[in-house]
């Protein structure tokens, strides 16, 4: 670890049992999937918290749990099966991305086999909406997503923010990395997304089994409130479309 106030440190809490596990990465991004898939992830498979990661560069937030106040940027470890998650509570600043990315290659590169990276793409149409592509670094990799049933993304394209900083500093450096890039709603945290992300390539190439129960209610609730909200602005519209003929017919009186 460095001294540099400005860098991004790794404080190991405990050792890590797993071998050569897949590190998830999970942190917040386009429509939260990331945060939302890794955080039912971490819940459902009982990970332990590994280590933790600060930087000054991190937003000023205290984050807790159970009553116990604990690092915004956390990773955590188990071994049914092998695998590792980055997560973090708070948005990550564009000044720390590039130290961010030193620290994980100085820090946790030699701890995990393959990472596996998140990204949330606006959709288009509801109907596109939880549509999972991925990108390899590796022929190796880009094998396994195939035989996942993953489809690879057409064409060309960039990813930027902190996935996209992350990616780049493992490709460069020859860590093996899958982009899994999914279609999220554009402007609400999207929990059904997460699900599609979990059940639809996660399963697969991690091979463990996650209950999203949890988020289809969380999607079902989210999508109940957006048909609420509608309503109301419908009703407001209607209304006003009511009161403009009679607001007319006063002015001329």
């Amino acid at each position: 670890m460095t001294d540099d106030t400005s860098a991004v440190t790794f404080h190991r809490s405990t050792e890590i049992e797993a071998e050569a596990p897949t590190l998830i990465e999970g942190l917040p991004g386009h429509g939260l999937v990331a945060s939302i898939a890794v955080d039912q992830i971490t819940d459902q498979l009982g990970l332990e918290q590994y280590g933790s990661l600060r930087s000054e560069r991190f937003p000023p937030v205290t984050s807790f749990a159970d009553g116990l106040v604990q690092d915004t940027v956390r990773v955590y470890g188990g071994t049914e099966p092998d695998v590792l998650t980055l997560q973090s509570d708070v948005p990550i600043p564009e000044d720390a991305f590039t130290e961010l990315g030193q620290c994980v290659l100085a820090e946790l590169v030699a701890d995990f086999g393959r990472a596996i990276f998140l990204a949330g793409a606006p959709a288009q149409s509801e109907e596109q909406q939880g549509e999972v592509v991925g990108v390899a670094t590796t022929e190796d990799l880009k094998t396994q997503l195939e035989d996942a049933g993953i489809e690879l993304a057409e064409g060309t394209g960039a990813v930027g923010g902190v996935t996209g900083a992350l990616v780049t500093a493992c490709y460069q450096a020859d860590v093996p990395v899958a982009l899994l890039l999914v279609r999220a709603n554009p402007r609400l945290p999207d929990p059904a997304a997460a699900r599609s992300v979990i059940e639809n390539a996660l399963e697969p190439l991690v091979e463990f089994e996650i209950d999203t129960e949890e988020l289809r209610e969380q999607a079902a609730e989210i999508q109940t409130q957006k048909q609420q909200v509608a309503q109301q602005l419908q009703q407001a519209q209607d209304q006003d479309q009511q009161e403009e003929p009679m607001q007319a017919r006063n002015m001329f009186r």
